[in-house]
């Protein structure tokens, strides 16, 4: 895994399939800044990541193990770039990086399970949940758990089981 300050990063593919240097934002949150709405946009786009989003996973469990709590944002980037990184169209996970990257997501597991007890809002809690599967394996569960929120389950509750009418 190349550190924030390797020159490789100036060169590795993001989203948009384009050179994409995560270093940067990476850097900045790792100073406490919020640098989500930067890292969302650039390491996927549309389905695709590149060798920058895989790069950047083991950083962004690196750094959010530093963090008291977690949110959505954490999880569900780190479980978009490992979903959309079984995707046929997009590049393999470089052998340079594999151990690193296989070995964030036990973190992740851990990072999740202590979350879990805390956790508050329903997005995050689908974010964590889809984590969870992701890192134990699950890439259908987690897939499904990922790419809904609070509002479509809601909304699926109602039209299969008549939610309001049974349980409100």
């Amino acid at each position: 895994m190349p550190t924030l300050d390797d020159p490789r990063w100036k060169d590795l593919r993001g989203g948009y399939r384009i050179p994409y240097d995560a270093s940067v934002p990476l850097r900045r949150l790792e100073q406490g800044e919020d640098a989500w709405k930067e890292l969302w946009e650039d390491l996927h786009h549309q389905g695709d990541v590149g060798e920058a989003s895989y790069a950047a996973v083991p950083h962004l469990v690196r750094i959010a193990a530093t963090w008291r709590r977690r949110d959505w944002h954490f999880y569900g980037l780190v479980s978009l770039i490992e979903i959309e990184r079984h995707r046929k169209r997009n590049p393999p996970l470089p052998s340079w990086l594999v151990d690193e990257y296989e070995a964030a997501w036990p973190e992740v597991l851990r990072l999740a399970l202590g979350d879990l007890t805390t956790v508050e809002d329903a997005d995050s809690l689908c974010s964590i949940l889809g984590a969870v599967a992701l890192a134990r394996g699950q890439l259908e569960i987690g897939t499904w758990i990922t790419d809904v929120d609070a509002a479509t389950i809601a909304e699926d509750l109602e039209t299969r089981r008549g939610w309001s009418e049974l349980f409100r």
